[in-house]
């Protein structure tokens, strides 16, 4: 089975390099040198791993990537997309791509342990953006040449984007909340990595996000609040959609607050700014 990887950033490289070591015939592809010519060779791929840039921008979120790549799978083969992508979007691009597979199966990674992740992962998920046999066989094929993960789920392609979105939003906020606990605690000469210490041993909230100053997965630079290529543009197209889709004025204004708060912390540590303007335009820092 020949497998091609389109995107060759920290998940796709990661993933195309983990089924190459397993012995799979692998076709990477990429703007960058030296995969920029390997383009057409992605047609004779048997399942495409799509890992490409689905940025949130002042204009909103934005899957133009996805639809300009789509056409170098070939006809009949099954395409599996790994970026975030808003819910609903899988689906769209099938009724646009009807002579290709279409599934989506999130990606898991953290930055800074990408290959560690790809390698171990707690969970795989493939979902369907159409519920017929065929797309059905797709998804077990795609299921069967992931790494064994101990938890195994086929759903809708709509389920599997949310998935993805609920994970990233929650620690999102648990970020912020945490944020917002070590200000309160200074306030009251109270040690946070005391306290830090003693809501971590509660199993229901675990040890990960709690720590207010840390370093996100692509530099050493730490600072507060929740940055990285993920967190930002996923909460700000999260917070959009709800608004658009759910119209509950009350809810919306709660996650317009969290992003307000977040985007403070990041603006006063001088932490991804870059991210920040990528998403906000470059007067969210002025």
């Amino acid at each position: 089975m020949k497998l091609g990887f389109i995107g060759q950033g920290w998940i796709g490289k990661n993933y195309a390099d983990h089924f190459e070591e397993r012995g799979f015939p692998v076709v990477r592809y990429a703007k960058e040198e030296p995969y920029h010519v390997n383009g057409l060779g992605i047609g004779s791929c048997d399942i495409v791993f799509i890992a490409v840039p689905t940025p949130t921008t002042p204009r909103g979120f934005d899957s133009s990537i996805i639809n300009k790549i789509l056409p170098l799978v070939g006809r009949g083969k099954i395409a599996v997309i790994k970026a975030t992508i808003l819910p609903g979007t899988t689906r769209q691009l099938q009724k646009n791509f009807k002579d290709r597979i279409i599934l989506y199966s999130p990606e898991f990674l953290r930055e800074a342990f990408a290959r560690y992740d790809v390698d171990r992962p707690e969970r795989n998920i493939v979902g369907l953006s159409k519920k017929t046999e065929r797309h059905r066989r797709a998804a077990k094929k795609v299921m069967s040449i992931l790494p064994k993960a101990p938890y195994a789920r086929v759903c809708s392609s709509e389920e599997a984007e949310m998935t993805k979105y609920a994970g990233n939003t929650f620690l999102y906020v648990k970020i912020v909340y945490m944020n917002m606990l070590c200000d309160l605690a200074k306030k009251m000469d109270a040690d946070w990595n005391v306290i830090a210490e003693n809501v971590s041993a509660d199993s229901r909230i675990g040890k990960s996000h709690m720590q207010p100053m840390h370093a996100s997965g692509h530099t050493d630079k730490k600072g507060r609040g929740a940055g990285g290529h993920c967190f930002i543009k996923d909460f700000a197209a999260l917070r959009n959609l709800y608004a658009t889709l759910v119209r509950d004025p009350r809810g919306a204004k709660v996650l317009a607050a969290l992003e307000g708060k977040n985007n403070e912390f990041l603006i006063g540590s001088g932490k991804d700014l870059d991210l920040l303007k990528g998403v906000y335009g470059s007067k969210i820092v002025r």
